[in-house]
């Protein structure tokens, strides 16, 4: 007569047998997954090809419009809305975010006219370094909120990050004049004669 400790021995052995088994022959998602290969590359909307900005403008629908472009001297200064010397820091700054533009998504056969492109609401013009010129139209924020509808050069439509747009649409309600230090109180104004009191 079989011990029942020796028949509880065997059943925990078929036990474990079959739970190897199940282990060893089942499908692995997560090997699978770790096995695929990323689905696009970083991408931008301008490429470093073209080179760094000279001149940027960017005009609304409204009619507003501001631009500015850097002389032989290197430096900045706007021509729009008034011609005026820029403050470098944040025109540089606004030259490097054109460059860092980056494309979230494209969206084909899309109607120009849902996404804000049949009239856009603003258009970008940069020149670059390297002499060529390129315009873009933007449209509306996407439903996510995370970027602008953005028809490319080449007639693409695209996602661009809504962070990078809305900072350089930002220069449309502040252009980036050079702050003039104004003057502490009873200092006459630049170009103002200040009258000599006659000695007796």
């Amino acid at each position: 007569m079989i011990r029942r400790s020796t028949v509880v021995y065997i059943v925990l052995l078929l036990v474990l047998a079959g739970a190897y088994y199940y282990l060893n022959n089942r499908e692995q998602p997560a090997d699978i997954e770790l096995t695929l290969e990323p689905t696009s590359e970083v991408s931008y909307l301008f490429t470093e090809e073209e080179g760094t900005p000279t001149s940027i403008r960017i005009e609304s629908k409204a009619g507003q419009a501001v631009e500015m472009t850097r002389g032989e001297d290197n430096a900045w200064a706007l021509t729009q809305p008034d011609e005026a010397k820029a403050d470098q820091a944040a025109a540089e700054a606004a030259a490097s975010q054109v460059t860092t533009m980056r494309i979230l998504d494209t969206v084909p056969d899309v109607d120009p006219g849902i996404v804000g492109l049949e009239t856009p609401e603003y258009v970008l013009t940069v020149t670059f370094t390297s002499g060529g010129e390129r315009t873009v139209d933007i449209g509306v924020v996407t439903p996510s909120e995370s970027g602008y509808y953005v028809r490319d050069t080449e007639g693409t439509v695209v996602i661009v990050s809504r962070s990078a747009i809305d900072s350089l649409l930002g220069l449309l309600a502040n252009p980036p004049y050079l702050e003039t230090p104004t003057p502490p109180p009873g200092t006459p104004e630049a170009g103002t004669a200040v009258s000599e009191t006659a000695t007796p």
